[in-house]
């Protein structure tokens, strides 16, 4: 059977040299506030109109999204948050939620038809 190490060298400090690199964070593609342990995936363009790219999102800037846009608005604006930061109720959903937690989550209101 073959040695894992060498006899004559150090092994017992073999993870002591290797530093790891905190986990990079992505910001939320909507309101920019970094992301917390969940992360959403999200498609800008929605996939029923051809989308294929994905950003990170908080659940609840997703959940905005979906009931103040339909994906036909969605794919007018595509990659570009800033077309929907426009839109005073994104914008005033974004000032509000600036200061929550990453992990915050409220209950939202059912999409008005």
């Amino acid at each position: 059977m073959a040695r894992k190490h060498s006899k004559h060298g150090r092994h017992d400090d073999v993870h002591l040299d290797e530093e790891e690199a905190p986990a990079v964070v992505p910001p939320c593609w909507l309101c920019g506030r970094p992301t917390g342990e969940t992360i959403i995936w999200h498609h800008p363009v929605p996939k029923s109109r051809g989308g294929r790219d994905v950003v990170p999102m908080h659940p609840i800037c997703q959940q905005m999204l979906i009931k103040n846009f339909t994906n036909s608005q969605l794919q007018r604006h595509g990659m570009d948050a800033t077309g929907l930061l426009a839109d005073p109720a994104v914008r005033k959903f974004v000032d509000w939620v600036a200061n929550k937690a990453p992990d915050f989550t409220a209950t939202m209101t059912k999409k008005q038809r």
